[in-house]
């Protein structure tokens, strides 16, 4: 069990510091080192969806130049919405 997650983690934060576009593969990659490996499967999962938004939507979004759709605002998507890298 511990294996496929660490196997997860690696994945997650793989895919999300190698996205396409240089300032999501740094805020999206900045929050998958500091923040997956306290989350829960479910939450996981969650982010893993979140990962297939498209760049341009979720950096949009980031920077409050546009609202995010009910459907999409969940618990983790507000905690990457709220993620100062600097921090």
């Amino acid at each position: 069990m511990k294996d496929s997650k660490a196997k997860k983690l690696k994945k997650l934060v793989f895919r999300s510091m190698h996205r396409g576009t240089k300032e999501m593969d740094i805020i999206l990659g900045k929050f998958a080192i500091k923040n997956l490996h306290k989350f829960s499967e479910n939450e996981l999962n969650e982010f893993e969806n979140i990962l297939e938004i498209p760049d341009d939507i979720l950096f949009n979004w980031y920077m409050k130049n546009s609202e995010i759709p009910e459907i999409y605002d969940t618990k983790i998507l507000k905690l990457i919405m709220n993620f100062k890298v600097n921090s």
